[in-house]
């Protein structure tokens, strides 16, 4: 986990890079910026506010580490930080030479030299790389001899950081370590910012496995059972309670604890264990037999594990409780099939 409460802007420089598609140009600063403290006070909030998740990245590259552009840079910077204005023209190029789809909008570049972030309670330098795209319309209200008038004006909301990325002193050998923002494009078409400009992969560490182990467990249940094992909705929606409760309780994750917990029957143990060689194979991905859980991961991937039993368009079932308390079965009048609920009282 990233904390900032003692963090400090040591360096920054902005440059102004266009839209390569639209055959805009790069604007570059001469110097680096000289900030009060004040304005550095809100840079740090407007920089680093976003930076909440558990989830890290390392830069990577198919043949070579050190041809990945931004990590050679960043590299060059961590070795000698009064090179941080000349680097920042090289990444900036760097930038601009990746924005070449037509949704991609020009904005100010920053490049931060931060001092003390606490990465897992020790403290670390890095280098902060931000995007601003999108202008927010402010109003400005001024007295006058009548009362006030009114003017409007196109500005940063300091509130909202459209792209970022924090690069951590540490783990170099490995691409260092990665943090990203992305608020602005969603879209396979956006995906310059983390694939062709940062190029990082993430990071195999505890968040890593917590959720890689739960999107394979869910698949296996959702994907796989139903076709091998004709398993029911309602009994689909129980392993996957059984699983959630699991995480939830659980610090060390091991591989034959979870499956003799959730899974129970040897059948299923064994077909789970020959899904996890194929998924692993299918994704390229390596799941850890053991780990420790990641809970911010847990709870990312509670958002996406619905208990719920979707009927037609008419009715949803949610599904928290215990399996017993809910049965299928086939009405002969009408033809359909039918749900039967158990319980004490409504609420």
């Amino acid at each position: 986990m990233l904390l900032f409460s003692d963090t400090l802007i040591d360096q920054l420089v902005v440059h102004k890079v266009g839209s390569k598609y639209n055959e805009e140009n790069i604007r570059f600063s001469k110097e680096r910026l000289k900030l009060g403290e004040d304005i550095k006070d809100l840079l740090v909030k407007y920089f680093l506010t976003p930076f909440k998740s558990n989830e890290y990245f390392n830069f990577h590259h198919e043949s070579d580490l050190n041809l990945n552009e931004v990590f050679h840079y960043s590299s060059k910077i961590f070795d000698d930080p009064e090179s941080l204005f000349d680097q920042s023209v090289n990444l900036a190029k760097h930038l601009y030479e990746n924005s070449t789809h037509p949704n991609i909008n020009g904005g100010e570049f920053y490049t931060v030299y931060f001092q003390d972030l606490l990465f897992k309670n020790e403290p670390v330098d890095a280098i902060g790389l931000f995007k601003s795209e999108t202008r927010e319309t402010f109003l400005k209200v001024f007295p006058n001899e009548n009362g006030f008038s009114i003017e409007s004006e196109q500005g940063i909301d300091i509130k909202k950081l459209d792209k970022g990325c924090l690069i951590l002193n540490i783990e170099k050998e490995n691409g260092f370590v990665v943090a990203t923002v992305d608020k602005t494009n969603k879209g396979e078409d956006a995906r310059y910012w983390i694939d062709d400009f940062l190029k990082v992969k993430q990071r195999e560490d505890e968040y890593y496995h917590t959720e890689n182990v739960m999107k394979m467990y869910k698949d296996f249940v959702v994907k796989e059972m139903p076709t091998e094992y004709q398993l029911a909705k309602a009994d689909q929606v129980d392993m996957i309670n059984k699983s959630k409760k699991f995480f939830k309780e659980t610090d060390n994750f091991q591989l034959e604890d979870f499956t003799e917990k959730v899974i129970e029957d040897k059948d299923l143990i064994e077909s789970f264990n020959n899904y996890k060689k194929v998924y692993e194979s299918e994704n390229e991905i390596q799941i850890s037999n053991e780990f420790e859980v990641s809970d911010s991961a847990v709870k990312k991937q509670f958002r996406v594990m619905k208990s719920v039993i979707k009927l037609d368009k008419n009715f949803h079932i949610y599904v928290h409780g215990n399996r017993e308390y809910i049965t299928k079965g086939f009405d002969e009048k009408t033809g359909m099939q039918y749900y039967q609920v158990f319980f004490k009282e409504e609420k």
